[in-house]
């Protein structure tokens, strides 16, 4: 099976072998340029690398089929069988007077659990976004399709719809009534969303240039792929903490009634059309922002430097997210580069657990994705979390794992097993005493984005 896992920042292939152990990956840059005055997708070079990949693995491992995870917020529109218009990067935020007329026309919160986002993290906002721009583009359009759905499309030929991405912060989707929200129906939209089909089903076909044939398979929102692969190798009563460019965090266990919109807090909806309390902030990109790039493990020795000499890092370095209201700062003293990192660490780690706190986490934490090559941070975590069970994956692809997962079982097996492991506590002197000091600074930096608390870091 060739899985396609397809960040905003990095796409991946992983090919996996009949057992489930990976056979091979490669990795590229999507690429965003301006066109008309926006920024977008070059759909068709990420489309060469993906055929190109797929010619490869089809030849070498002797691939059947192609699934996709994919990152969220994206949308393609199609006219007679082709792009209406290039695919929107959701970083972007629509002029003052369109926002103010688009955001009158979103659903109510108790409808579709979706907050009212800025940039396009809500992607009804930006389909309305380029109606306000050029109504006849929309109108003519005959198809919307969710960006998992776009690849399948691409390949396949077939065009279908899939609810875990609909279901994700996009307004398009009403979770109590497992149907399509008030907006779609308002715009006139309901009739060029295509049929539904399961994460996993196949879908069609696509063919090598040496004519062989392998069956594509529907796509599927990453986050919530990491959530089902989990649950597929027994895990239960569990919050899950995937981690990437965004840090999503699945409390299934917590009301709907909790969700606070203003916290970034919100229900996304699973490959089996069941809500799922969630909770998110940029955490991957706030990490790469707020160390200055650092890539490499963090050192237990600037961890305990950050602590004791009162290094803080202070919300947000991204939009969105529950602390939101401020930019991003550094306070205390002049940080060296691994204290940087340090001081990045642990933000990172402490709004999880502020996050962890407002969805009422309280049993087993699975950590999942690009956060765990930090070094500490579900040791951290685990440390921050007294009475519940940190746990890793050894594999921290569990996007793609899940994407896997869904299209082998449509062929009729389960290939995976648990391969987590228990995150043992780190222990730091004055760690607890940080926490509630960082926690006090942030609110009340979030409630007056003005105040100072300390000289900033290089001022």
């Amino acid at each position: 099976m060739a899985v396609f896992d397809l960040g905003k920042t990095n796409s991946k292939l992983f090919v996996f072998a009949a057992n489930g152990s990976i056979l091979a990956e490669r990795r590229t840059r999507p690429v965003w340029r301006e066109e008309g005055g926006l920024r977008v997708l070059d759909d068709r070079q990420l489309l060469a690398w993906m055929q190109a990949q797929l010619e490869d693995a089809v030849e070498h491992h002797g691939v059947t089929g192609v699934m996709f995870s994919c990152h969220g917020c994206t949308f393609a529109l199609l006219r007679d069988g082709e792009l209406a218009a290039p695919i929107l990067d959701y970083e972007q935020e629509p002029p003052t007077d369109v926002a103010a007329r688009i955001d009158a026309l979103m659903p109510d919160f108790s409808e579709t659990f979706s907050p009212n986002l800025p940039l396009g993290f809500n992607y009804g906002r930006h389909i309305l976004w380029l109606e306000d721009r050029d109504p006849v583009l929309v109108s003519e359009a005959d198809t919307i399709l969710a960006y998992p759905q776009f690849w399948s499309w691409r390949l396949s030929g077939k065009a279908v719809s899939e609810v875990s991405y609909l279901g994700c912060h996009s307004h398009l989707w009403a979770p109590l009534r497992d149907d399509y929200s008030s907006l779609v129906d308002r715009r006139g939209w309901r009739s060029r969303l295509p049929d539904m089909a399961r994460a996993g089903a196949v879908v069609g076909t696509w063919r090598t240039s040496r004519g062989t044939q392998i069956a594509v398979h529907n796509g599927v929102h990453d986050s919530n792929s990491a959530l089902y692969y989990y649950r597929s190798v027994g895990l239960s009563d569990f919050t899950l903490v995937s981690t990437g460019t965004w840090v999503i965090i699945f409390n299934p266990d917590c009301p709907l009634e909790v969700l606070d919109r203003e916290r970034d807090m919100l229900a996304n909806v699973t490959v089996d059309h069941q809500p799922a309390a969630t909770i998110r902030f940029m955490g991957g990109r706030e990490y790469e922002v707020a160390s200055g790039g650092w890539t490499k493990p963090v050192p237990m020795e600037a961890i305990v430097s950050v602590i004791a000499k009162g290094i803080f890092a202070l919300p947000s370095f991204a939009a969105g997210g529950p602390m939101s209201g401020a930019d991003g700062t550094f306070v205390g003293p002049v940080p060296t580069a691994v204290e940087r990192a340090a001081a990045a660490l642990l933000y990172v780690t402490l709004m999880t657990r502020l996050s962890l706190d407002l969805i009422r986490s309280e049993n087993d934490i699975v950590i999942d994705g690009g956060l765990v090559k930090t070094g500490l941070y579900a040791e951290l975590l685990a440390a921050l979390s007294p009475g519940q069970t940190v746990l890793t994956s050894a594999n921290a692809e569990g996007s793609a794992f899940g994407a896997a997962a869904l299209a082998f079982e449509q062929m009729g097996s389960k290939r995976f097993s648990s391969e987590c492991r228990v995150a043992e506590p780190v222990i730091i002197g004055g760690l607890e005493a940080y926490r509630d000091t960082w926690a006090a600074l942030s609110q009340s930096r979030r409630a007056d984005p003005s105040r100072r608390f300390y000289r900033e870091a290089g001022a």
